[in-house]
Protein backbone atom coordinates (compact mmCIF):
# COMPACT_ATOMS: atom_id res chain seq x y z
CA UNK A 1 0.00 0.00 0.00
CA UNK A 2 1.28 3.44 -0.95
CA UNK A 3 1.48 5.63 2.14
CA UNK A 4 2.44 9.27 2.42
CA UNK A 5 4.72 10.71 5.07
CA UNK A 6 3.64 13.43 7.47
CA UNK A 7 3.22 16.75 5.70
CA UNK A 8 3.10 15.23 2.22
CA UNK A 9 0.19 15.95 -0.10
CA UNK A 10 -0.62 15.28 -3.72
CA UNK A 11 -1.87 18.54 -5.22
CA UNK A 12 -4.42 17.82 -7.94
CA UNK A 13 -4.91 20.64 -10.47
CA UNK A 14 -7.72 19.86 -12.91
CA UNK A 15 -10.72 21.85 -14.11
CA UNK A 16 -12.83 18.66 -14.35
CA UNK A 17 -14.57 18.25 -10.98
CA UNK A 18 -15.30 14.54 -11.46
CA UNK A 19 -11.68 13.86 -12.41
CA UNK A 20 -10.43 15.73 -9.34
CA UNK A 21 -12.77 13.83 -7.05
CA UNK A 22 -11.83 10.48 -8.59
CA UNK A 23 -8.10 11.11 -8.26
CA UNK A 24 -8.40 12.31 -4.69
CA UNK A 25 -10.59 9.36 -3.71
CA UNK A 26 -8.12 6.84 -5.13
CA UNK A 27 -5.13 8.46 -3.45
CA UNK A 28 -6.95 8.88 -0.14
CA UNK A 29 -7.82 5.17 -0.08
CA UNK A 30 -4.09 4.48 -0.40
CA UNK A 31 -3.25 6.67 2.58
CA UNK A 32 -2.11 9.68 0.57
CA UNK A 33 -3.41 13.11 1.54
CA UNK A 34 -4.64 15.33 -1.27
CA UNK A 35 -5.64 18.89 -1.98
CA UNK A 36 -7.57 19.80 -5.12
CA UNK A 37 -7.65 22.96 -7.24
CA UNK A 38 -9.98 23.73 -10.17
CA UNK A 39 -7.48 25.92 -12.03
CA UNK A 40 -3.85 26.96 -12.31
CA UNK A 41 -4.75 30.38 -10.94
CA UNK A 42 -6.30 29.05 -7.73
CA UNK A 43 -3.32 26.75 -7.24
CA UNK A 44 -0.84 29.61 -7.56
CA UNK A 45 -2.80 31.70 -5.06
CA UNK A 46 -2.05 29.10 -2.37
CA UNK A 47 1.26 27.63 -3.58
CA UNK A 48 4.16 27.74 -1.14
CA UNK A 49 7.79 26.89 -1.80
CA UNK A 50 8.02 24.67 1.29
CA UNK A 51 5.20 22.31 0.29
CA UNK A 52 6.07 18.60 0.24
CA UNK A 53 4.66 15.91 -2.03
CA UNK A 54 3.93 16.20 -5.75
CA UNK A 55 1.57 17.83 -8.24
CA UNK A 56 -0.84 16.12 -10.64
CA UNK A 57 -1.54 18.60 -13.41
CA UNK A 58 -4.03 18.42 -16.25
CA UNK A 59 -2.37 19.90 -19.31
CA UNK A 60 -5.52 21.33 -20.94
CA UNK A 61 -7.46 23.80 -18.81
CA UNK A 62 -9.23 27.11 -19.50
CA UNK A 63 -7.33 30.22 -18.53
CA UNK A 64 -3.75 29.35 -17.62
CA UNK A 65 -3.08 25.89 -19.05
CA UNK A 66 -0.80 23.26 -17.58
CA UNK A 67 2.25 24.23 -19.65
CA UNK A 68 1.97 27.86 -18.57
CA UNK A 69 1.68 26.80 -14.94
CA UNK A 70 4.81 24.68 -15.33
CA UNK A 71 6.76 27.70 -16.58
CA UNK A 72 5.61 29.80 -13.61
CA UNK A 73 6.53 27.05 -11.15
CA UNK A 74 9.93 26.63 -12.75
CA UNK A 75 10.58 30.36 -12.38
CA UNK A 76 9.59 30.12 -8.71
CA UNK A 77 12.02 27.25 -8.02
CA UNK A 78 9.21 24.82 -7.28
CA UNK A 79 10.55 21.64 -5.66
CA UNK A 80 7.45 19.48 -6.14
CA UNK A 81 7.70 16.89 -8.94
CA UNK A 82 4.92 17.47 -11.47
CA UNK A 83 3.02 14.62 -13.13
CA UNK A 84 1.26 15.87 -16.25
CA UNK A 85 -2.06 14.27 -17.20
CA UNK A 86 -2.68 14.25 -20.93
CA UNK A 87 -5.09 12.86 -23.50
CA UNK A 88 -3.98 10.58 -26.32
CA UNK A 89 -3.79 13.47 -28.80
CA UNK A 90 -1.63 15.54 -26.44
CA UNK A 91 1.46 13.33 -26.21
CA UNK A 92 3.58 15.89 -28.06
CA UNK A 93 2.42 18.50 -25.55
CA UNK A 94 3.33 16.16 -22.69
CA UNK A 95 6.83 15.73 -24.10
CA UNK A 96 7.10 19.51 -24.26
CA UNK A 97 6.00 19.59 -20.62
CA UNK A 98 8.80 17.17 -19.70
CA UNK A 99 11.29 19.50 -21.36
CA UNK A 100 9.79 22.33 -19.32
CA UNK A 101 10.46 20.52 -16.06
CA UNK A 102 7.65 18.01 -15.56
CA UNK A 103 8.75 14.86 -13.74
CA UNK A 104 6.48 12.43 -15.59
CA UNK A 105 3.31 12.23 -17.65
CA UNK A 106 0.37 9.87 -17.81
CA UNK A 107 -1.65 9.37 -20.96
CA UNK A 108 -5.41 9.03 -20.45
CA UNK A 109 -6.93 6.58 -19.91
CA UNK A 110 -4.45 5.22 -17.37
CA UNK A 111 -4.92 2.43 -14.85
CA UNK A 112 -5.00 2.88 -11.09
CA UNK A 113 -1.73 0.96 -10.86
CA UNK A 114 -0.03 3.28 -13.37
CA UNK A 115 -1.23 6.31 -11.46
CA UNK A 116 -0.13 4.99 -8.08
CA UNK A 117 3.27 3.94 -9.44
CA UNK A 118 3.84 7.42 -10.89
CA UNK A 119 2.79 9.12 -7.65
CA UNK A 120 4.98 6.79 -5.58
CA UNK A 121 8.02 7.58 -7.73
CA UNK A 122 7.30 11.33 -7.57
CA UNK A 123 6.98 11.26 -3.77
CA UNK A 124 10.26 9.34 -3.52
CA UNK A 125 11.92 11.96 -5.71
CA UNK A 126 10.62 14.78 -3.54
CA UNK A 127 11.86 13.04 -0.38
CA UNK A 128 15.31 12.62 -1.92
CA UNK A 129 15.29 16.27 -2.95
CA UNK A 130 14.52 17.24 0.65
CA UNK A 131 17.39 15.09 1.93
CA UNK A 132 19.73 16.62 -0.65
CA UNK A 133 18.68 20.12 0.42
CA UNK A 134 19.46 19.32 4.07
CA UNK A 135 22.88 17.92 3.12
CA UNK A 136 23.64 20.97 1.00
CA UNK A 137 22.66 23.38 3.78
CA UNK A 138 24.87 21.53 6.26
CA UNK A 139 27.75 21.56 3.79
CA UNK A 140 27.39 25.30 3.19
CA UNK A 141 27.43 25.94 6.94
CA UNK A 142 30.58 23.83 7.31
CA UNK A 143 32.42 25.47 4.41
CA UNK A 144 31.36 28.96 5.50
CA UNK A 145 33.55 28.38 8.56
CA UNK A 146 36.72 28.29 6.45
CA UNK A 147 39.09 31.24 6.51
CA UNK A 148 39.79 33.11 3.24
CA UNK A 149 43.17 31.36 2.96
CA UNK A 150 41.63 27.95 3.59
CA UNK A 151 39.08 28.61 0.85
CA UNK A 152 41.91 29.52 -1.52
CA UNK A 153 43.64 26.25 -0.70
CA UNK A 154 40.40 24.32 -1.12
CA UNK A 155 39.77 25.84 -4.55
CA UNK A 156 43.23 24.74 -5.65
CA UNK A 157 42.70 21.26 -4.21
CA UNK A 158 39.55 21.00 -6.31
CA UNK A 159 41.55 22.11 -9.35
CA UNK A 160 43.73 19.05 -8.75
CA UNK A 161 46.93 20.77 -7.64
CA UNK A 162 49.40 18.93 -5.42
CA UNK A 163 50.60 20.38 -2.13
CA UNK A 164 53.71 21.62 -3.94
CA UNK A 165 51.62 23.15 -6.70
CA UNK A 166 49.41 24.92 -4.16
CA UNK A 167 52.46 26.14 -2.24
CA UNK A 168 54.03 27.54 -5.42
CA UNK A 169 50.76 29.20 -6.49
CA UNK A 170 50.19 30.88 -3.12
CA UNK A 171 53.81 31.55 -2.22
CA UNK A 172 53.71 29.51 0.98
CA UNK A 173 55.50 26.40 2.22
CA UNK A 174 54.26 22.86 1.61
CA UNK A 175 54.07 22.41 5.38
CA UNK A 176 51.69 25.36 5.61
CA UNK A 177 49.56 23.83 2.86
CA UNK A 178 49.42 20.57 4.83
CA UNK A 179 48.24 22.47 7.92
CA UNK A 180 45.54 24.21 5.89
CA UNK A 181 44.42 20.90 4.36
CA UNK A 182 44.18 19.33 7.79
CA UNK A 183 42.07 22.20 9.10
CA UNK A 184 39.85 22.12 6.01
CA UNK A 185 39.18 18.40 6.49
CA UNK A 186 38.43 18.94 10.17
CA UNK A 187 36.09 21.91 9.70
CA UNK A 188 34.23 20.38 6.76
CA UNK A 189 33.80 16.99 8.39
CA UNK A 190 34.79 15.31 5.12
CA UNK A 191 36.05 11.77 5.53
CA UNK A 192 38.10 11.74 2.35
CA UNK A 193 39.43 13.97 -0.39
CA UNK A 194 36.72 12.79 -2.79
CA UNK A 195 34.01 13.69 -0.26
CA UNK A 196 35.58 17.11 0.23
CA UNK A 197 35.57 17.75 -3.52
CA UNK A 198 31.94 16.62 -3.75
CA UNK A 199 30.97 18.97 -0.93
CA UNK A 200 32.66 21.88 -2.65
CA UNK A 201 31.04 21.16 -6.00
CA UNK A 202 27.59 20.79 -4.40
CA UNK A 203 27.78 24.26 -2.89
CA UNK A 204 29.65 26.16 -5.59
CA UNK A 205 28.02 24.98 -8.83
CA UNK A 206 24.39 25.57 -9.83
CA UNK A 207 22.69 22.21 -10.28
CA UNK A 208 19.20 21.03 -11.05
CA UNK A 209 18.66 20.20 -7.39
CA UNK A 210 18.61 23.97 -6.76
CA UNK A 211 15.55 24.30 -8.96
CA UNK A 212 13.73 21.33 -7.58
CA UNK A 213 13.37 19.65 -10.94
CA UNK A 214 14.86 16.25 -11.63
Amino acid sequence: MLTGEDGELVYVVDDDASARESLCWLLNTEGIGTRAFPSSETFLEDWRVDWRGCIMLDVRMPGMDGLSLLEVLKARNNALPVIVLTGHADVAMAIHAMKSGAYDFLEKPYSDDELLAAVGAALDRNREHAREAVRTRRTRIALDGLTPREREVLELIVEGLTNKGIADRLGISERTVEVHRSRIMSKSGAGSLSELVRMWLETSEPTRRDTGFP
